[in-house]
């Protein structure tokens, strides 16, 4: 059982059955079947006149933001966003686009007051400032509703554009009990990442109005992102979203229980009520030999990553079961 991350799910039967029968052709030509039926059905399922599918999250923020984003312009964002901390400074490196980052509050939204500080005058010395980027789910936490809300009013108010990574946006939608769109309505653009909790085996989508997603698909080619027949992965990306949306309330679920059984073992310490979505963090005592209790754990195929705060992820392959059996084995290792 692995609790590193919810990337690490594998593909169903139905989609292994999917991507077995899926019709094909050349997605550069434009000539997939299955491709264009996934990027249309996500358009107008999510309120956005174009998608296109992608190898990976990363590569899809870095499209959104080179699509917006000219040489020398920068985007705002969080400190703790997966596109300025974990995504190899892509935009600088490729787009030559500069990052403002802005300390994240506690609940992981942004200051608008921070925000509108950070916002370059119309000058020559200066990068232009041209998108706000926001991340939700971030770091597990939702962002609300009113928020989202407040958002799309700052960037009309300075003539930005808001640029959504919804990698675990679905996260956020089954944790707030509203329909995705209550979230994508306000977004210029958006990601969403088909392979961590939603469990396709590979792909991310890019969704924004028509000349935005015409950009970014030259950017792909440019990229190197190009594929072939890719139907048999938009297969898997399709049941993804139709099939396993609502069991992320599972995750969810499982992700409280093990932070209480957690709570029992000496040395752990884990805020329950900040577990909303399928991560918690626990606050590690000093005195445990995490690496050696990490070594452990593998012995009994059991896999965590090291860290202060501790990261654990739940996902469609850890069972309530699982959690007893990975808690048994923490305590072994700790005692």
């Amino acid at each position: 059982m692995d609790f590193r991350s919810d990337t690490v799910t594998q593909p169903s039967l139905a989609m292994r059955k999917a991507i077995s029968e899926a019709m094909v052709g050349d997605d550069v030509y434009g000539d997939d079947p299955t491709v264009n039926e996934l990027e249309l059905w996500a358009a107008e399922r999510h309120g956005f006149e174009a998608a296109m599918f992608c190898s990976s999250g990363t590569q899809a923020n870095l499209l959104a933001l080179m699509s917006h984003c000219e040489r020398g312009d920068e985007y705002l964002c969080g400190q703790q966003a997966h596109n300025y901390q974990f995504e190899g400074g892509g935009a600088a490196v490729l787009g030559s686009i500069q990052p403002q980052p802005i300390e994240n509050e506690k609940d992981g939204t942004l200051c608008f007051k921070k925000l509108a500080a950070a916002i370059k005058p119309d000058d020559p010395h200066f990068a232009r400032t041209k998108l706000l980027s926001i991340e939700n789910t971030i770091n597990g936490k939702v962002l609300p509703l009113a928020y989202l809300q407040k958002a799309r009013g700052f960037v009309d108010q300075h003539d930005l554009k808001l640029h959504l990574d919804g990698a675990r946006v679905y996260n956020a939608s089954v944790a707030l009990d509203v329909d995705i769109t209550e979230i994508t309505q306000h977004f210029d653009s958006m990601t969403i990442c088909l392979s961590k909790g939603l469990g396709a085996p590979i792909g991310s989508l890019v969704l924004g109005d028509s000349t935005l997603i015409r950009k970014a698909r030259r950017w792909r080619k440019v990229l190197g992102g190009g594929m072939r027949q890719a139907g048999i992965l938009a297969a898997a990306g399709k049941i993804a979203l139709t099939e396993n949306v609502d069991r992320l309330r599972h995750d969810h679920a499982n992700a409280k229980y093990l932070a209480q059984k957690l709570t029992n073992i000496e040395g752990f310490n884990v805020n329950i009520e900040h577990v909303t979505t399928n991560m918690l963090f626990a606050n590690v005592d000093s005195a445990i030999d995490q690496l050696q209790i990490v070594k452990e754990l593998k012995g009994e195929e059991i896999l965590i990553s090291a860290g202060n705060p501790m990261r654990l992820v739940t996902h469609l392959d850890i069972s309530r079961d699982d959690i007893d059996v990975f808690i048994a084995a923490l305590k072994k290792a700790v005692e």
